[in-house]
């Protein structure tokens, strides 16, 4: 046991060593005055201001509290107070060290690498995650899609690597890369299960590019409903590999189906006013009340179904009408979630639990694409690595019924075992950490 977790050890350095870091502003559309910062795995060095160190070495039972004040951050780590600084950065001080953020409001989550924190002039805090790239990958795959196959995983990473190094500048004027909503790609934790590690890293240097090389866009939604959309459709750039297809791998799944019932009056007054359609018009009134849709249609009566969408809220813009007379309403019977261009996710979850190749899945969503693998990366150790880590996973299925610690992660299991060791401590795997050393109540 020792000398698997020694190799699997060297090869998560390998891995981390060939990867750019990123910076992810976190808790991007959240007011944060006050933060608690605890520690899972690993030893911190915490700093004042670029390079004054206020203390080295923190782990766990330590604690960092943070508020603004004064338009500066006061800080404190357990009893000692600090005072007032510009700006704190936590560094970790070895691979893949775990910290817990607590914001006074706001959920908890866990993050790997370093973490920089300084006031905004809007009296809140602006917290970032400087980490390894592929770091963020997995914690971007874990966050945007469910699955139980490490292909699904697998896929997500490749369209979520590929996005990401096409807009590695998006929030270049704000100092950080990427934010952790929707508006980038959701980060919303620290990539805590083997199988989606196990997806991510077997994606190792796997990218989308078209004809000339180039790095493509790569947008996915929840559920084509049972057809994608052409992207002209939805935004202005007609793109040769974000073509309409037929998806019925996209049926019968969570977000297949919608419905929703919206007053007559307020439907036809909707387009009447807002886009001065002649509702009186027998052809017009009998277009918006019996709108139906075989494939996907852009427009209705002129109307990008895009702003009907947002401003009735809908799940997608795939829908056909019918009156309901009884309720004088309008019924939208729709199909699939999100905007339908590109890669629908749960197609894609379907379409690897029938036995579809990871890459064929890609193709039939990106037609034309090319799927890129980057000749520098060392797949030798990457072989190895996921060798490891399904390892891991056959000894999770064997302990489905065991009570698990939060803390009980891949990655935590493996450093707290080398942890421990060091210190000469014995390990008993069978039982549950104590948690109360990284849990913050407010």
């Amino acid at each position: 046991m020792k000398r698997i977790l020694s190799i699997l050890l060297l090869l998560l350095l390998a891995f981390t060593a060939n990867a750019e870091k990123v910076r992810v502003r976190l808790y991007s559309t959240n007011n944060i005055k006050t933060l608690n910062i605890s520690f899972d795995l690993g030893q911190y060095n915490l700093y004042a201001d670029n390079n004054n160190l206020l203390e080295d070495m923190i782990g766990e039972g330590r604690s960092v509290l943070i508020r603004v004040e004064k338009n500066k951050i006061h800080v404190s780590v357990n009893e000692d107070d600090y005072g007032l600084f510009g700006s704190i950065r936590l560094e970790a001080t070895d691979t893949a060290c775990i910290l817990c953020i607590n914001p006074e409001g706001c959920k908890q989550r866990t993050y790997e690498g370093n973490l920089e924190v300084k006031p905004l002039k809007n009296g809140n805090l602006q917290i970032v995650n400087d980490v390894e790239f592929e770091t963020y990958i997995a914690g971007v795959v874990q966050s945007e899609i469910y699955g139980d196959h490490s292909d699904i995983f697998r896929i997500q990473a490749i369209i979520s690597r590929t996005w990401a190094l096409r807009n590695i500048q998006k929030h270049r004027n704000d100092d950080y890369n990427f934010c952790d909503q929707v508006h980038c790609q959701a980060y919303l934790n620290r990539c805590i299960r083997p199988d989606i590690m196990m997806g991510a890293i077997q994606s190792s240097g796997e990218t989308l590019v078209d004809e000339n090389g180039d790095l493509i866009d790569t947008p996915f939604h929840s559920n084509s409903g049972g057809q994608t959309a052409n992207s002209e459709d939805v935004w202005r750039a007609a793109l040769p590999y974000l073509r309409s297809v037929e998806d019925t791998f996209s049926f019968r799944m969570r977000q297949s189906d919608w419905v929703k019932n919206i007053s007559l009056d307020r439907w036809l007054n909707y387009f009447a006013k807002t886009h001065k359609i002649n509702i009186q018009d027998s052809a017009n009134l009998d277009t918006l009340l019996h709108f139906t849709q075989d494939r996907r249609c852009a427009r209705i009566l002129g109307v990008p179904l895009t702003r009907v969408r947002v401003d009735f809220q809908l799940k997608s813009t795939f829908f056909s009408v019918k009156v309901d007379s009884a309720s004088n309403s309008v019924i939208l019977n729709g199909h699939g979630y999100g905007h339908g261009v590109g890669l629908s996710q749960e197609g894609a979850i379907r379409m690897v639990r029938l036995g579809y190749s990871y890459d064929s899945i890609l193709h039939h969503y990106y037609t034309g694409a090319i799927l890129h693998h980057d000749p520098t990366a060392n797949r030798s150790y990457v072989e190895k690595y996921v060798t490891q880590i399904a390892r891991i996973i056959e000894e999770d299925k064997q302990k489905q019924t065991q009570v698990r610690s939060k803390k009980d992660d891949w990655l935590g299991r493996l450093f707290r075992v080398r942890d421990r060791e060091e210190r000469e401590e014995i390990y008993i795997e069978d039982e549950q950490d104590n948690e109360k050393d990284w849990q913050y109540e407010w």
